[in-house]
Order: C-alpha cells, then sequence, then structure tokens
C-alpha cells in the first residue's frame, strides 16, 4: 500500500499554520496529514474597550491605542496568525479578571478551547468529505481541556497512546509526552514512565517494519533534539558570544527505536533542529517550527510496503 504523508508539529495556536497545514494535502498531494502536538498558543492579550470608541493592549511589547474596531480587527488577525490569543473587555472585565489568577487561567483555557474548536470545524469543512485521512493529537505544551475536543471531531483522529492503522499496512503509534523540562509543561513525566507509554503501544503494531513512531520529543543524542541550554532564572546560555546548545530529547524514546527498530520515527518538540538521523535503520526527522513568523514547517514522505520511497522538509 502507497501513502504519502505530510506531518507537522509545534503549531503553537497558528491559525496560519494550521490553514497551510490543511491546504498540504492538495499542495502535496497527500492522503495523510498528521499533525503531532502542541497545538495551543501560550499568550492571552487583553483588548481592553475604553468605552468612548477606542481600545488598548499591549503587543509585540509595544503599548496600543486602537482608534477603531477595524484596528481592533488587524491586531485580532495579526495576532490569530502569530499563534497569540486575544480577548476584547471592557474596564471592569479586565480589573477583574486580572485581579485573581484563577479568572486569567480561566480565560486562557477558554480562548485554547475555542481555538482548537475552531481548527476541528475548519479540517472538517474543507477535508472531512475528501479521502485524506487526519490525525491531530496533543503534545506536552497542551493541557488536558483539548483533549475532549480533540476527541469530539466526526472527522479528525485523536491517536494519542493508541495504535492506529494509517492504510492498513502502516501502523503507527503517537505519544504527545515529554520527558521533564525547565518549564513544567503539563504533559512531562520521567524517562522510565515515558518507557512504559511506548512498549504498552509498541506491543500493539502487528509489523514493526512498517511502523511509525509518531513520538513528540525525539531521541536523545541525535542533531534533531539540540535545544538552547536556559539557566534557573531560564534565560539562554551564551557564552564566547554562542548559545550553548544541548540535547534534550529522550533516552526513552532512543531506547524503544533502537530496539523495536520502526520504519520511520516523526518528532517535534525541539524547534530549532528540524532534520533527519539514522538510528539503525530507522529513519527520524524533526520538522522543526517556525509557528510565530507563520511559517509552515512540515515533512513529507512517500511510504509503500518497509520502503520510504522518498522524504524530504518543507517550508512554506
Amino acid at each position: 500500500m502507497k501513502s504519502r504523508v505530510f506531518f507537522i508539529t509545534d503549531v503553537h495556536g497558528s491559525t496560519r499554520c494550521f490553514k497551510k497545514f490543511l491546504n498540504a494535502a492538495k499542495f502535496y498531494k497527500a492522503n495523510i496529514l498528521v499533525l503531532g502536538g502542541d497545538l495551543t498558543g501560550k499568550i492571552l492579550i487583553p483588548i481592553v474597550d475604553q468605552g468612548d470608541g477606542t481600545y488598548k493592549c499591549r503587543y509585540e511589547g509595544n503599548e496600543l491605542l486602537l482608534r477603531n474596531t477595524k484596528e481592533v480587527d488587524g491586531v485580532v488577525a495579526r495576532a490569530t496568525d502569530a499563534g497569540l490569543y486575544t480577548r476584547i473587555m471592557t474596564r471592569k472585565e479586565f480589573e477583574e479578571t486580572s485581579a485573581d489568577p484563577k479568572n486569567v487561567t480561566a480565560a486562557f483555557n477558554k480562548a485554547m478551547v475555542d481555538r482548537v474548536t475552531e481548527w476541528m470545524r475548519l479540517a472538517e469543512e474543507r477535508l472531512g468529505n475528501s479521502d485524506v485521512k487526519c490525525y491531530i493529537s496533543p503534545g506536552n505544551d497542551d493541557f488536558f481541556d483539548v483533549d475532549p475536543v480533540l476527541d469530539s471531531s466526526s472527522y479528525v483522529i485523536n491517536p494519542e497512546e493508541k495504535v492506529v492503522s494509517l492504510d492498513g499496512e502502516h501502523d503507527m503509534i503517537t505519544l504527545g509526552y515529554t520527558n521533564h523540562t525547565p518549564w513544567h509543561s503539563p504533559r512531562e513525566v520521567d524517562e522510565e514512565e515515558l518507557g512504559r507509554k511506548i512498549e504498552s503501544m509498541a506491543a500493539g503494531v502487528k509489523n514493526m517494519r512498517t511502523a511509525i513512531f509518531n513520538i513528540h520529543v525525539p531521541p536523545i543524542d541525535t542533531p534533531i533534539d539540540k535545544a538552547p541550554m536556559v539557566d534557573e532564572n531560564l534565560k539562554v546560555v551564551v557564552r564566547s558570544g554562542q548559545v550553548e546548545m544541548i540535547s534534550a530529547g529522550s533516552t526513552a524514546c532512543r531506547a524503544a527505536i533502537e530496539k523495536h527498530q520502526p520504519m520511520l520515527g516523526i518528532h517535534g518538540h525541539i524547534h530549532e533542529s528540524h532534520g533527519f538521523v539514522m538510528i539503525g535503520k530507522t529513519l527520524c526527522a524533526n520538522p522543526g517550527s517556525d509557528y510565530g513568523e507563520g511559517v509552515l514547517r512540515g515533512f513529507l514522505t512517500e511510504i509503500e510496503g518497509d520502503r520510504i520511497k522518498s522524504h524530504m522538509l518543507t517550508t512554506g
């Protein structure tokens, strides 16, 4: 069975990148789309109605005075493309929300869930009547609030912690959890737990020679897991004018790939380290991420039986 798979990851709320992902099915003639985690953004921008027809917000480090709703719409559109959330509030709503961290969390979570819900609607609208299969799973940065949204879609398949058959021949296992990071994101566990989760799914794979391991964190000590070192204040460490880089991948992921030797490993998590690496007979790929610029980095491959007939990184 021949399939053309287009894989991306780490869009972090960028609707522009998500729309490009959906359009990639036609552009690259892909019959399988896979988004491997870190769907959601990280920042909510309040746009505060001043009560006189103007609005104020802080965007990209600047205090903006928006003179009308057209200017508000412009900021909302730019923010949405860049992966930021916005919410228009009265001054009273802003004060009440800011005064209580629980209210801030609730506002952020609502914005996050609303965007993922909109993405599911877009996917169903644009591809739901096509022959294209679409798999979207959460990553370590995604709060558990998004899982019910992914699971509720009539078209999109959430493959998290499952074995799914992409085309009747190629099984895919998926894991959005990662090892621990300095940011203490929602889906982080010890390497031992990562290993157990991977092995639990691997036991259900029919044929490792045609299998795909969709594991968000890449294997450790490879060209696709290099990330900037940060100090205890989460500041990037610079020595002699150069950013200090470390391996931030997973020992459990690498051990599983070395043991099982699937046909393909597709990974993300580390935005800076796009590329390929061979671990034994397994090709591992990380397309990287430039979501903040609205640039979609992807990995395109054509597979047939136990052969990877072609593969490439894409940018668009």
